[in-house]
């Protein structure tokens, strides 16, 4: 009984940790950051919190043709394309608003796998896709349910990182990692990700200079690279410990987190409109399981539930 609470209490850690990231984006970008420069210092840290866990337990990172592949759609469709999305929606659109999309992974998850042959029709699923379905209606509808009905028009634009997630966790899922584990597999893609990044950070214009003195948007951007690693390599750690059925329920905590903290930290408050969606959204995501073998790479912000957001 006491393993059970102390997995339990990790869990509620591990979701306060992802549901951090969404308020720290929110800081970034409203403090003038842009999206490329802030992905490539996410990759960047990343990379070295990862490198080192890779160090420590003793892993090489492969670097044959097949695996470099890996790292470079991981990077594309787990990181880049996801984040330049919901990085700029995060500029229009309350951070509570957007970690209750985000928990529309599984949602888009589940045609995916459907149109890729790895999945079979479920009623039950299906009721599932149609509550998150509903639950985006409510926030897009009532012209109370946002605090300025013109942020409508980035709901579709934070849309996008999800159904990325959601690619990214299908592929996995049917193609498999190569034989690396998800450390591995996450620590390649950020260094890979990194070399993509940097020109369009520096081409755009969107470099962010890493010199002091650093304001609370440096901390913001640092702040999102090393809790994801960190709470990453905890997820990992809960998937060998308590399975990835039981590791994968942190999908829920990771949306509730982020609206606490978006409360908690920004001071948003939200309508009746987007708390009805929100719990359509967790109906949909209780009915929306992900398969024990489809968590694997991560939860909300990895693999099935959401792919991965280094």
């Amino acid at each position: 009984m006491s393993e059970r609470v102390g997995l339990v209490l990790a869990l509620v850690v591990l979701g306060a940790g992802w549901g951090l990231t969404q308020p720290l984006a929110k800081i970034a970008v409203t403090g003038g950051y842009r999206h490329f420069g802030m992905i490539f210092w996410q990759l960047a840290i990343g990379a070295v919190a990862l490198g080192a866990l890779c160090l420590a337990r003793g892993r090489r990172l492969p670097l044959g043709p097949r695996h470099l592949k890996l790292y470079a759609l991981v990077a594309l469709i787990g990181t880049i394309l996801p984040n330049s999305a919901s990085y700029q929606a995060a500029g229009h659109l309350p951070a509570g608003v957007i970690s209750i999309l985000i928990s529309l992974v599984p949602m888009f998850a589940f045609p995916v796998a459907l149109a890729l042959g790895i999945d079979r029709v479920s009623w039950l699923r299906l009721a599932g896709l149609s509550a998150g379905l509903l639950g985006v209606v409510l926030l897009v509808a009532p012209e109370t349910s946002l605090p300025d009905p013109a942020m409508i028009l980035w709901v579709p634009v934070a849309l996008v990182a999800p159904f990325f997630y959601a690619l990214e966790g299908n592929y996995v899922a049917r193609w498999g990692t190569e034989g690396l584990d998800a450390i591995q597999t996450l620590f390649g893609a950020s260094v890979i990700g990194c070399a993509l990044a940097l020109p369009l950070a520096v081409g755009s214009g969107q470099w962010i200079d890493p010199r002091p003195p650093w304001e609370l948007r440096d901390l913001a951007v640092a702040g999102i690279a090393v809790v994801h690693a960190g709470v990453y390599a905890g997820y990992v750690w809960m998937v060998g410990r308590a399975g990835a059925v039981f590791a994968a329920q942190v999908s829920y905590l990771v949306t509730l987190w982020g609206i606490v903290w978006a409360k908690l930290i920004l001071g948003e408050s939200y309508s009746g409109w987007v708390w009805g969606a929100l719990a359509l959204m967790m109906v949909g995501l209780f009915l929306v399981q992900p398969r024990p073998r489809g968590a694997a790479l991560a939860p909300v912000l990895p693999v099935e539930q959401t792919g991965r957001r280094a």
